[in-house]
């Protein structure tokens, strides 16, 4: 017998509260649309769940898009009305209006790098013979994605030029799909060829040495909606430049393994295909290889499995002829460097080059014939210097406390470039000389504030159970804790994701109003290696919750804010910590900002890649792991006649990781739960996906909303 608080509402009762309970309070000036209630009942393990707006799931149904368009009337009613909103835009717009560089790379003779001007929708690809300052003077245009659509909903999803740098593969998006079409630019002409490559979904491409075609992975064509239906069956393929699709090479598949997932590379020397075979979420690969023979494309048969089980993370660096390089957490929860000779793969013979330190691995690179291994300390950036044969050698510098990315490049570069940016500190890039280790600053951005006025102090506290959790506290010099600090508290707590600082204009539009913005580094994440992941996992979930509670709770202790002034914040796996919490501890909250978040955690199996996230939190044909789910699932938690916060839902209609309909139940179920005043709102991004390629307008818009919305549930008209 389940718990009373996990039973679930009856028929009877929902169709009540849809007609009833909000003409109950004589207050409440919003008037909800109408959401149907069916009688659709469950059967889990001989428990019966209700599931009265199954409907919405359907997200091609002419109801479920009548009910879009009422709610998003009703949303942005509301949005418009609040003053705050257009001093907010207008800040926006001009906070993100800067010049933007991605990190360069080089091929052949050409570097390509990705810029924007300020308030382009779309990154776009541009190339140059020489990067310094002359060398910029004449960089040569050549993608720009913002002329793919008319509203910028066509992204730039990846790119990768040939080692000569003579042909561009590049990935485009549409509405935020995580469905990618490639296609291949002679980068000369600067013209498309006639290849176009379908139904790629979680996979980049891999040139081969001669730069006649590359690897890549693909689904079937789907026989249902192709925002919904499941994906299972990926393959890798051979694509050679100048022919069609269908006569691409299949190297590898499984029609034993539904859910197994294939990641193909090309060792730098171009002799070694390398498969990294995923199987959900979990950071447990197998890896395979097959050496490319005088350039013959590999066959199935030519396959050999130099790590056969699923229990460990590896993740390929690069190799010395048959000596391979990983980086692994096989023995190691927070990582380590090993070599693998493939003549002598025996794990007694593998040679450790770099152990397990008291900080955790994060990534690696092996550039020239050394070793750039990117630590966190306490989710902050540190890297560290070895040769191939594990002598420490130099730290990089880093100008603060931050987060790096990037290090990329051949064995054979001579430099490499990095980002470095924090919650203050907008992207800056950084070119790392090879042969000394010396960094520069390569661009910087200048935006209308100063970075000095704004401080990140680091603090840690305790959970229910005692765990100590590290959190970030950014805002303005010169506010002080008065107990009443406007505060957003932004969490996430899975999948083994690191969350780290990271620059964005909206969170600095709030500290310049006076706002603080927190980030808690929940268990759940991979801050502090494999055991930190496990504890906040599949039977181990509720820690997750527990830890964000107890952030929240020390941010009032502490005498920084109080409960009508505190909002949370997550998206997708946040967005589930904050339908979580706010359903456990509704009077801890003013506002409740869940994005995209995964809100039924008993059906969220049975939509596109949903099925790799049971590895993560377990499924409901799981009898033990159903009754863990129940325990937290928010769409299940909302109970009648219950104040919770002010909430303003967000997420995309084209969503096909986190499908919509996840957000469209919940907040129907909200709104007809809701007790008292405070607005329950669903925000419905049209042609926008999960959050990639996300164009800046709509980037803009969606903030601006946001920051309104809690300055006004906040009481800060």
């Amino acid at each position: 017998m389940l718990p009373s608080y996990q039973a679930t509402f009856s028929f009877a009762i929902l169709v009540w509260l849809a007609t009833h309970s909000l003409a109950q309070d004589p207050n409440l000036t919003l008037s909800y649309p109408t959401s149907k209630v069916v009688s659709q009942v469950d059967d889990y393990h001989g428990t019966k769940v209700d599931d009265p707006f199954r409907w919405l799931e359907d997200v091609d149904a002419q109801d479920t898009k009548t009910w879009v368009s009422e709610q998003n009337r009703l949303t942005f009613d509301y949005l418009a009305s609040i003053p705050a909103r257009e001093r907010f835009k207008d800040r926006l717009t001009k906070l993100w209006n800067f010049e933007r560089y991605g990190l360069p790379r080089q091929h052949g003779k050409t570097y390509f790098y990705t810029y924007n001007n300020g308030l382009q929708n779309q990154n776009v690809l541009y190339i140059a013979d020489s990067i310094d300052a002359q060398g910029l003077l004449q960089q040569k245009l050549l993608l720009d994605p913002n002329l793919l659509s008319q509203d910028g909903t066509v992204a730039l999803s990846g790119y990768v030029p040939s080692d000569d740098g003579r042909y561009l593969a590049y990935g485009v998006a549409q509405s935020g799909s995580d469905w990618n079409e490639w296609r291949i630019r002679d980068v000369q002409t600067r013209d498309d060829l006639a290849d176009s490559i379908r139904w790629v979904k979680f996979s980049s491409v891999a040139w081969t040495a001669d730069h006649l075609g590359f690897f890549y992975s693909r689904y079937d064509a789907p026989k249902e909606n192709e925002f919904t239906g499941v994906n299972y069956f990926q393959k890798l393929y051979y694509h050679r430049v100048g022919t069609d699709q269908q006569s691409d090479l299949l190297v590898y598949e499984r029609p034993d393994e539904k859910e197994w997932g294939f990641g193909g590379s090309v060792s730098d020397d171009g002799k070694y295909l390398l498969v990294s075979v995923w199987r959900g979420t979990e950071k447990k690969n197998l890896i395979f290889y097959a050496p490319i023979a005088n350039g013959a494309i590999p066959q199935k048969s030519d396959v050999v499995e130099l790590i056969p089980d699923f229990t460990a993370d590896w993740q390929f660096l690069g190799n010395d002829a048959k000596r391979f390089y990983f980086e692994t957490d096989d023995g190691a929860p927070k990582h380590r460097i090993v070599a693998i000779d493939i003549d002598a793969p025996a794990k007694a013979q593998w040679k450790t080059i770099v152990p397990e330190a008291d900080e955790s691995i994060e990534s690696a690179s092996l550039l020239g014939n050394r070793l750039l291994v990117h630590y966190l300390r306490d989710a902050t950036s540190v890297v560290q210097e070895y040769s191939t044969e594990g002598e420490p050698g130099k730290e990089i510098h880093i100008p603060d406390l931050g987060t790096v990315t990037g290090f990329e490049g051949k064995r054979t570069a001579s430099e490499t470039f990095f980002s470095f940016t924090n919650y203050i500190t907008p992207p800056t890039v950084l070119r790392l000389d090879l042969d000394n280790l010396d960094s520069e600053v390569w661009k910087t951005p200048k935006l209308d504030f100063d970075p000095a006025d704004y401080l990140t102090e680091r603090v840690f506290f305790r959970s229910e159970d005692g765990a100590r959790i590290p959190m970030l506290l950014s805002r303005k010099k010169g506010v002080e804790k008065n107990g009443q600090l406007p505060t957003i508290l932004y969490g996430y707590g899975g999948f083994n994701i690191s969350i780290t600082p990271n620059f964005s204009p909206a969170n600095l539009a709030w500290m310049e109003q006076g706002g603080m913005y927190a980030v808690a580094n929940l268990r759940g994440g991979g801050e502090y290696g494999r055991h930190w992941h496990e504890s906040g996992m599949l039977e181990n979930k509720q820690r997750v919750f527990d830890d964000f509670i107890a952030a929240a709770e020390y941010l009032i202790s502490e005498g920084y804010t109080d409960s009508t002034k505190l909002a949370i914040s997550g998206r997708s796996n946040g967005g589930l910590l904050v339908g979580a919490t706010m359903t456990q501890r509704p009077d801890l909250f003013a506002v409740a900002l869940p994005a995209v978040g995964v809100m039924d955690m008993l059906r969220f199996h049975r939509f596109t890649i949903g099925w790799a996230w049971v590895s993560e939190f377990g499924s409901s044909e799981d009898a033990t792991q159903f009754a863990n789910l129940m325990k937290y699932s928010p769409l299940h938690r909302l109970k009648p006649a219950t104040r919770y916060p002010a909430t303003l839902i967000t997420t995309g209609d084209h969503d096909d990781r986190v499908v919509p309909g996840h957000s469209y139940k919940f907040a129907a179920r909200l709104q007809s739960c809701q007790s008292g005043t405070r607005p329950t709102l669903i925000r419905i991004e049209t042609s926008a996906g999960h959050g990639a390629g996300t164009p800046v307008t709509k980037l803009i818009d969606t903030a601006a909303d946001t920051l309104a919305f809690v300055w006004k549930n906040f009481g800060l008209e």
